[in-house]
Order: C-alpha cells, then structure tokens, then sequence
C-alpha cells in the first residue's frame, strides 16, 4: 500500500522495484507528502535526511533506479574540503578561515552582478567547512584518512588561483561511504513510512499556480535491471502528477550531455571545444531540470563555468558511453603538448586545471602527454573514483598500508597499464617515441626533441638546487610530510634505466562538473528569472519562487555557482552536502507552515507501468 496519494504508477514502497512508487489511491491512509525530491543523488538525500530529521513526509523521484541511489558521489573518490581541521593540524598545516577565504576569492575571480549569490554562498560554505562540516558528518559516521592531499596547488602567484595549503580529506570507504551516511537514514525513514522513493519516474514540468510551484508532472520510464552507472532505456509508459507544499531539484549538472556543454563552453576563456572529450559522469547526467526549471520561470546563471579535466584516460573496462578516468597526478611527471614540447611552468599535474585546460587547447590539439617512469607512476599515480581504489573503498587497513608500503604500482594502476589504450611502456626512449606517434590524433612527436627537454630536466636533479620550476615544486611539495609519505617521489632523473621503465600517458579531456545553474538564495530557495514578473535589476532584488527550492551541482552546488570560474577540489561532495542541508532545513520549515492537497490529473495514464 503506498504511503501517499497520486496517479502514476503503483508499487509497493520500498520493495526495490524499478517503478517504486505512490499511486494505491484505494489506501485509506491518503497524506500528502510535505516535499517532493526530484533527484536521488547525495543533494537530494541528504536534503531528505533533513526534512525527516524534522518530521516530515518526502518523496523522492529519479528517472533511474535504486541500484543507482546516490548518483554520482557514490563513483567519486570522496574527497572533502576542509579548514583547519584535526587532521591538518596533526600533520602541522597551519591553515586558518581567513587564508580560505583568499584561496576562495583568488580562485573564484567573482566579477558579474550575477555573482550576488554565488558571494553569499562561497562565504557561508567557508564557514561551513571551517566550523559544523567535520562535527556534521562525523555524528552521522563518517571518517577520514590520516594523509591530507593538496589538490590544485597554483602555482602562478600568492594572488591567483589554488591552495595555499593541503585541503583534501580523503573519506575512509570513498564515495560509497559519504552516500551510505545519509542513505541508511533515509531507508530507516523509508522503513518507518516517512520517505517513499519512486524510481524510474522523470519530470518533465513543474506545476505552477498563481506563481507557486505545487508540484510536477512526468513519465514513468520502463523497467530496468541495469547495474549502477550502466545507461538505461527511456521507453515512457505512463502520465504521473505529484503534489506537494515544496519540490527540491537535485538532478545533477550537464556533464554527459556534450551538446550542451558545447553550447555554453567558453571559447574566450578556455579555447575551442574539444573534437574528443571522455564522459566522467554516467549517460544520465544530462542537464534537463535546468531547462525545465528555467520554463517555470526559474532563473538560470553562469551557465558557461564549466569544470573539466585534462588528465582523462579511456576506461579499459568501461561502464558507460565513453567512460573516462582522471588521473590524479603527484608533481614529478612532465607535461608535454600533442607534439612533443614541454608546458611552460605552472603548467604541472595537479596545479592549475583551468590554465593547462587553456594552454592545451591553445595548440590546436585536444591532449597532451605525461612521460614519467616507473618509480614516478608507483608513489605519484592516483585514479580517481571509488572503483579504481578498492582498498580504502572497502575500509580494509591492511591492504591500504600495503599498497603504501610496495614497490609496486596499485593493482588498477597496472591493469591500465597493461590494457589502456594511453599507456605506452617502454625500455628505451625510441620504443617510447615510436608507441607515442602510434597512438597520436595528428602530430608526430620527434624524438631528439622530446628527449633533449628530458635531459635538461634530469640535469636539474644532480645537486640540492635547481633553476626547473618543477624541481622546485617538487622540492616544496617533499617538504609537506603528507606528500612526502604517499605522493612525493625523490627527485631523480627520469631517463636513470634504474627507475625505469619508461613511460607515456596520453591524456584527454574529461568531463565532470557543472559550476553554475539555478539561482537560489542561502535557503535554498530557486530565485525568479527576470522573465518571470521582474524588470530584471539586481540579482540581489530578485524574488524566490514559492514551493521551489535546489541544491547540488543543478545550483552549481550553491546560488548558481559559489565555486565562480576555478574549483579548489574536494567542494563537490561538500557543496552537495552543503546545499542539500540549507534546503533540506528551509524546506522542512515551510512544510510546517503550508499544507496543499494532491490533485490526481484527469486522464492520466494509471497503473500501467510494469514492474520488475
């Protein structure tokens, strides 16, 4: 029996079936829920964790199904952005709010009146990520490694982009870990009767009258068996509409819908968009509640910050179209363009994502290389994505501190390594050259130049001192013990046939993150377009759209981009969890406030959709 009123499809509660979902209108029990979730990402459950924290009744739709609660958190590697936090003191990072806040700023570049909001929300995250983040997830279960990384390190200047200091708390149990804090009290509420999902069932408008939004309408999808990530049908079956006094949109960003990405890429900032970019999301990451918001009047900002990677390979053992995996690189690798020249500093792995995304680009071509060698990919090289790091995915200690303590490579490392298409492994510096030309989309690399700029490196590592920016970076980075232990590999001359093999990677670019989207205000609260009702004006003096709240990566993870044009890593995950709390919270205050009945819509399609 469903524990709330609609028309749809019917399905007992809970029961795992793809078109779980509302719809028994013979229940004697026929409350309306207090709030519809459309998303069931990590946004959109922890936004349900805090409303049945309060009391309240939610639904949650997704056009997927339960083997994909959680969405993309669930595939990412956990990473959580923290300020002065246990874990940094104990390794003697002196970092402090006020120094995060420059990071923030320097990083962010906020220029446009639209950038209201985003301000607004940057500077509640901070103090968030300095003060009840930690404390939040901890009381929930959550625990972090030791090692704190340094993602997006700069490089340019102490006035431009990147982290001062490490910032990168790596969850213990990866990305399925931060979902399983916030999906089990959501399933023990589903279990109690206050939270109901309904899988397979995708919006396609929301409902709005007298300049509320009520509630939303959309198509039961058909069944599906696929496996978490794998694409799905989207054979529509049946007309549903649901009711309630607040819609929260979770629903992701736009990082597997290429045409979109393409329409709002920024060519002035970051060159041409790519002929070939690998997805580093699943197919159903397609961007569609962004423009069904905005046709409700929603208002839609900084829809040309666009996060994506450069240090992308092909997946060997792939999950979805194109599936795409970034490298996540310590500093010793050089960096070299499609034909064979080194990048001029600070164009270093894991340093300045945006700058090397412009300055790759900029040569006309859409990858680069990273020839390193085999000492460098054992200590140096990290895959991003809790499937590509089974040993802190499945919390097992004994196992993390071997792969700390080998002389091998991790076991994902070497299975890219023997069946990637990118890596060339070589003994000399001519098979090298010669699988690197193999693998080329256009230049032919010469070999006595690649090599000549290998040896004009290698010459900076004889002695303490160096003239190389890179060395030098090196040098700083084995002065943090964190870096030292795990990420940091003495400096050495790469073509020393002792740390050998030779190695090359080609890198494409990835997918990933969406940095602007839905307007919403410190509660969540979905901001109207000048088109709905205003003159326009200052974002500042826009008005929220009753019943409609957003959170995630759909509000560029907090007022339409708190993140501005540069990311300094490990905000995702936070801002998702971040964001699903104020709106979650805000939500939950008006459900106490406002009651609205659901009205079944005449001639909907009713009990059609098959079950699995």
């Amino acid at each position: 029996m469903s524990s709330f009123d609609s028309t749809g499809s019917s399905h007992a509660p809970g029961d795992g079936g793809d078109n779980t979902g509302p719809g028994d209108r013979s229940a004697p029990d026929r409350r309306s829920p207090d709030a519809i979730v459309v998303g069931a990402g990590l946004a959109g459950l922890v936004a349900a964790h805090e409303l049945t924290q309060a009391g309240k009744r939610v639904l949650i739709l997704d056009q997927e199904n339960r083997a994909n609660l959680g969405g993309q958190a669930f595939w990412s590697l956990g990473g959580l952005f923290l300020i002065d936090s246990p874990e940094q003191r104990r390794l003697r990072i002196h970092d402090s709010l006020e120094l995060a806040k420059d990071d923030w700023a320097t990083s962010a570049g906020f220029d446009r009146d639209e950038d209201h909001w985003p301000r607004k929300w940057a500077e509640a995250y901070l103090e968030f990520a300095a003060g009840e983040k930690r404390r939040y997830l901890r009381d929930l279960g959550l625990r972090l490694t030791p090692i704190v990384g340094w993602a997006e390190r700069g490089g340019s200047g102490a006035g431009d982009h990147g982290n001062s200091v490490p910032r990168f708390h790596l969850t213990w149990g990866t990305g399925p870990e931060v979902v399983r804090v916030f999906r089990q009290p959501v399933e023990t509420a589903e279990a109690a009767g206050l939270v109901e999902f309904a899988f397979r069932h995708r919006v396609d408008e929301l409902i709005t009258e007298d300049g509320t939004v009520v509630g939303v309408r959309g198509r039961t999808l058909a069944p599906s068996h696929t496996a978490r990530g794998v694409e799905s049908n989207r054979d529509e079956l049946a007309d549903f509409e649901l009711r309630a006094p607040a819609v929260i949109v979770t629903t992701g960003g736009i990082g597997h819908n290429f045409e979109l990405m393409k329409k709002y890429w920024p060519v002035d900032r970051l060159g041409e968009f790519p002929d070939t970019m690998l997805a580093g999301v699943p197919a159903h990451v397609d961007g569609r509640m962004l423009q069904i918001a905005e046709d409700a009047g929603a208002s839609l900002i900084n829809r040309d910050r666009i996060w994506a990677y450069t240090e992308g390979i092909e997946n060997w053992n792939p999950i979805w179209p194109g599936h795409g995996i970034r490298i996540i690189p310590g500093p010793s690798s050089m960096w070299f363009d499609a034909e064979g020249n080194r990048f001029p500093a600070p164009n270093y792995p894991g340093f300045d994502t945006n700058r090397t995304m412009r300055t790759i680009l900029e040569t006309g071509h859409d990858y680069s290389w990273f020839v390193l060698n085999e000492s460098i990919i054992r200590k140096e090289f990290a895959l991003s994505g809790s499937e590509q790091n089974p040993d802190l995915t499945e919390k097992d200690i004994r196992i993390t501190l071997d792969r700390v303590r080998s002389s091998d490579a991790p076991g994902p490392i070497e299975a890219f390594k023997k069946y990637g298409s990118d890596f060339v492994v070589a003994e000399t510096t001519e098979e090298l050259v010669a699988g690197m030309n193999e693998r080329s989309r256009g230049p032919v690399i010469d070999h006595d130049h690649l090599v000549e700029q290998i040896r004009q490196r290698d010459r900076q590592t004889e002695h303490a001192f160096s003239k190389d920016a890179q060395v030098q970076a090196i040098h700083n980075a084995r002065s943090y013990l964190g870096d030292k232990i795990v990420r940091a590999v003495k400096p050495h001359k790469i073509l020393d046939p002792a740390h050998g093999p030779l190695i090359a990677v080609r890198l494409s670019l990835l997918s990933r993150k969406t940095l602007g989207g839905l307007e919403t205000n410190l509660d969540g609260q979905v901001l109207a377009g000048p088109g709905a009702g205003e003159e326009g004006g200052r974002e500042a003096e826009r008005t929220p759209i009753p019943g409609l709240y957003a959170a995630g990566e759909v509000t560029g993870f907090g007022g339409g981009g708190m993140h501005g044009y540069n990311a300094l890593e490990g905000t995702f995950l936070g801002g998702c969890i971040f964001s699903g709390l104020r709106a979650g919270r805000a939500a939950a205050e008006q459900a106490g406030r406002a009651v609205t009945s659901l009205r079944p819509e005449s001639g909907s399609a009713r009990g059609e959709a098959a079950h699995s």
